[in-house]
């Protein structure tokens, strides 16, 4: 039977060789690094005590040094453990999961029509090439030249030109024998039932060949030369050999340099705009490079620059239409990020492409390009805030529901929660730095002068009854200041995941051992949790929830997981990951000193103004009360991020 090559292709993309080879050897620990996919053993094909012996997945190939034996999975099995060709591509699709092809007499027949297209395909870029050297060509070449494509580039990457005329191709063709319906095909040709005569698909156009991941030329790039044509580049049209949205221009030499090394030395696969970009980088040293063709990003594109790297780089122009290509990119990538597959992005500088900018000022400045490219969380918060005012609360609430909307796209749990994380840590040094820079706006008048936002006497702040000062209606019903009157989400967060990951009591003994809680019933549950600390059973939980039961505590646990289930704080909870309680634990613990700290701070401050009340004394209360309501907004925040979690259907 014979397999069309695209089955062969996919199969091998999904197995890893390592995956085929590890079930025959032993890696050798030293110098395998999994990270990369480089793996060495001693060779299966020859005795030997040292490992030279080397397979890489990104090639797919496996080579020894010792022996010199190579070759990709299907040979390795075939040669090794004497399966038969078939046999041995059954057994990689079963590892794929992929199942079998049923052989198909019409598609083996049109698999033959595709090579019979491939070759003319091959004769119309020789006579492109041919047409570029000619007469006709003068002015073609005369582009190039300005362009600063050397002769040698241009013969590098198969460059043509297609003549001012609407049967010169076709008829090229004919006189070599190929069928009117194979020129058709190939979309070499405008035709149809609308058409009473064929012509010229490409004309008067600099032609880029563009291969398939063989190194095929399946279609062809056309730049116009005269400058009132309707479209400046024109594609093929779809056809059995092509379809646009599943191409990257150059992916074969890309993929061949990413091969030899430039993966690991810490490169990666470039992503740009267009032919004349890719062209102009590779002539400049840059051989990893790749183009959509001439639309936005797809979503098969992108999985073909994740076959070549973990992290490819995506570079646009540094114009607005640039940046929202940028934009468009990150919005197709989120959904499928996740550990060892993401995309960083690289912003040239206003008015510049990467043609222009090696032109005129060298290699050194795309690189300097490529090495302040920023991580795709950092695009979607720059888009999301750069030049955002965020002086309300409701304004502040609408940039946290848009980064939970944003984080909540993303299809894996461990990524969308680490999302949500950083996109917290975000907001909250982002809105900390907002607050210093209100607060200096404020007290910019001279020290010991009324500002205009002061109550006056008798007002908002003037003292109570008993002799105290009053503060904020909101902030006296704030879960910060209040005590025992009921539990806090922040509060029962500690308690719980301290009680469900004991592992977690043990790394912040200092922590737990001194816990200020201002609920009374939580304060009961943080007594049991030290009471099994002192009896060396706090590394168990059925341990330390024995010890809350016997301590009369059971109906207070129940309704602090009670709390923490309603709230949505799944990383509290028992099922949560240890990591994911970690990083929560850490939060609240954080938020608790900082509340804690504010609490007696503000006792401090309402006691020195009121035994003098100087505007001294009364900014200092003004800016502790500022600072409580920018914890309560962070908290806040951090609770609908927990809410709107993706794993909130754990608890």
């Amino acid at each position: 039977m014979r397999f069309p090559p695209a089955f062969l292709d996919e199969i091998r993309d999904r197995v890893p060789i390592s995956q085929v080879i590890g079930q025959r050897v032993a890696w050798d620990r030293k110098k395998t690094n999994t990270s990369r996919g480089d793996y060495w053993a001693c060779c299966p094909f020859h005795g030997e005590k040292s490992p030279s012996f080397h397979c890489e997945d990104k090639k797919g190939r496996y080579h020894c040094f010792g022996c010199s034996v190579s070759g990709d999975h299907f040979k390795f099995l075939t040669e090794l453990e004497g399966l038969s060709f078939p046999e041995a591509v059954e057994k990689i699709a079963d590892m794929a999961g992929v199942p079998m092809p049923v052989r198909d007499a019409q598609e083996e027949r049109r698999e033959q029509e595709r090579a019979s297209l491939t070759d003319v395909m091959e004769m119309a870029t020789a006579f492109f090439q041919e047409r570029l050297q000619g007469p006709e060509g003068a002015k073609a070449r005369a582009y190039l030249r300005d362009r600063g494509l050397t002769p040698a580039t241009q013969q590098s990457f198969r460059l043509g030109f297609a003549p001012d005329s609407r049967n010169a191709l076709k008829e090229h063709l004919a006189a070599k024998g190929v069928p009117k319906g194979d020129i058709e095909a190939c979309g070499l040709v405008r035709h149809g039932d609308d058409i009473p005569v064929s012509y010229d698909w490409f004309r008067d156009r600099i032609m880029f060949p563009i291969p398939d991941s063989r190194g095929k030329i399946i279609a062809f790039g056309g730049r116009a030369l005269a400058p009132d044509a309707l479209a400046k580049y024109m594609n093929s049209p779809d056809t059995e050999l092509f379809h646009k949205g599943n191409v990257l221009y150059n992916f074969a030499r890309a993929r061949q340099a990413l091969s030899k090394g430039a993966l690991a030395k810490g490169g990666t696969v470039i992503a740009v705009e267009g032919y004349m970009d890719v062209i102009a980088l590779a002539q400049a040293g840059f051989e990893n490079v790749v183009a959509p063709l001439g639309t936005a990003l797809t979503e098969n594109q992108l999985e073909l620059l994740w076959r070549m790297a973990p992290e490819p780089m995506l570079c646009f122009d540094g114009d607005k239409a640039g940046l929202k290509a940028a934009w468009r990119a990150a919005d197709l990538a989120l959904p499928s990020v996740q550990a060892g597959r993401s995309a960083r992005f690289a912003l040239l500088p206003e008015g510049k492409d990467p043609d222009d900018l090696v032109k005129a000022e060298g290699p050194e400045a795309f690189r300097a390009v490529l090495a302040d490219a920023r991580p795709l969380v950092d695009l979607l918060w720059m888009r999301e805030t750069a030049g955002g005012v965020f002086d309300t609360p409701e304004r502040r609430a609408e940039l946290g529901q848009t980064l939970r909307e944003l984080s909540s796209r993303i299809r894996d749990e461990s990524t969308r929660y680490h999302y949500q994380q950083e996109m917290r840590e975000r907001v909250l040094s982002f809105f900390g730095s907002q607050r210093n820079a209100r607060q200096g706006r404020q007290d910019g008048g001279r020290p010991g002068q009324r500002g205009q936002g002061k109550p006056a006497p008798g007002g908002q702040f003037a003292k109570a009854g008993g002799g105290r000062m009053a503060i904020t209606e909101s902030l006296g019903q704030s879960a910060l200041v209040r005590r025992g009157e009921g539990m806090s989400v922040r509060e029962a967060t500690i308690i719980v995941a301290l009680v469900n990951h004991p592992a977690l009591i043990d790394e912040n003994f200092a922590h737990v051992e001194f816990l200020d809680l201002a609920n009374s019933d939580l304060r009961r549950l943080h007594a049991a949790i030290l009471d099994a600390m002192a009896h060396d059973m706090a590394n168990d939980r059925h341990a330390v929830v024995a010890t809350i039961e016997r301590a009369g505590c059971a109906e207070i646990w129940e309704r602090a997981v009670g709390l923490i289930k309603r709230a949505r704080q799944w990383p509290a909870l028992e099922t949560a990951a240890l990591e994911d309680a970690r990083d929560a634990l850490n939060q609240a613990l954080h938020l608790q000193r900082s509340a804690r700290t504010l609490h007696k701070e503000l006792k401090q401050a309402e006691a020195a103004l009121e035994a003098d009340p100087s505007d001294e004394n009364f900014r200092h209360l003004i800016e502790i009360q500022a600072q409580f309501q920018d914890v309560q907004a962070t908290e806040a925040l951090i609770e609908g991020f927990g809410v709107s979690s993706g794993r909130a259907g754990r608890a």
